[in-house]
């Protein structure tokens, strides 16, 4: 009998109705074209879809020319709920959305399984947001795909690295890595933070990554660290904060899009 984990935020983060969802995607998509060739990795927001949606469409849209040719998506995003070390990694067969389920890529698990820092922890991803509400544009933007998620708890970019490497794969993976900015910093405060912040994340600069100027701070660098070795570019796609799109200006969140290639 297979086993899904089944959508912890619809209907809250983004709509629970199929057809809402899946129109309100593709709306976003149209109104926030990509411009890059090829991109191999993503950086994305993980909010509410009316407070980063669109940013994170940014980063999608460029997608749309690999639709048929990215099977494989390696999804990292930081633990929101539980503390543990490592990563962790998921024994369901499958994660379910609104828009129907996501094939887990459980062949490749052993080239990871052996490392330290890998685990089995369904605790992790039974409520995390960080990684369910990318599905959904991974959905509307590729064809047929198998997803290996991981949450990143307490681990070091070095530990992370060590995973993305083995998981790396050819033009058939995408990885991505989902994070907001700042946090609840004054809109004038934020837009000085996160564009130092991207200024690094272009640069691959992770020593100007700091502690609060990112929540998935972790997975970014190490990604950051396996783009130079695999002599990747960052191109910054879209960097807003929620006082620009549905919230006030007085405690934002920032959040950035991120192609490399």
């Amino acid at each position: 009998m297979k086993v899904s984990r089944k959508p912890a935020v619809a209907g809250t983060f983004y709509p629970d109705d199929p057809q809402v969802l899946a129109l309100m995607v593709d709306e976003l998509l149209a109104q926030n074209p990509g411009r890059c060739a090829r991109p191999k990795a993503l950086i994305v927001p993980h909010a509410g879809y009316i407070y980063s949606g669109a940013i994170a469409a940014s980063a999608y849209n460029t997608l749309h020319p690999l639709r048929d040719s990215i099977r494989r998506v390696v999804l990292l995003g930081p633990s929101h709920y539980v503390a543990f070390h490592g990563l962790a990694y998921s024994e369901a067969d499958a994660f379910a959305t609104p828009l129907g389920a996501v094939e887990l890529n459980k062949k490749d698990l052993p080239l990871i399984q052996s490392l330290p820092q890998v685990k089995q922890l369904e605790q992790a991803h039974q409520r995390e947001h960080s990684l369910e509400v990318q599905l959904p544009f991974l959905q509307r933007t590729l064809a047929r795909f198998t997803l290996l998620p991981l949450v990143v708890g307490e681990a070091s970019a070095k530990e992370v690295g060590e995973v993305l490497e083995r998981l790396w794969g050819g033009d058939e993976t995408l990885i991505v890595v989902s994070s907001d900015l700042s946090h609840y910093l004054s809109y004038s405060e934020a837009k000085m933070v996160d564009l130092a912040t991207s200024q690094a994340i272009e640069k691959l600069n992770t020593a100007g990554i700091g502690a609060e100027q990112a929540c998935g701070r972790t997975p970014i660098i190490g990604l950051l660290n396996r783009a130079k070795a695999h002599h990747l570019q960052v191109t910054t796609l879209d960097l807003r904060n929620s006082g620009d799109t549905a919230g006030t200006k007085d405690r934002v969140v920032g959040y950035g899009a991120y192609v490399l290639q």
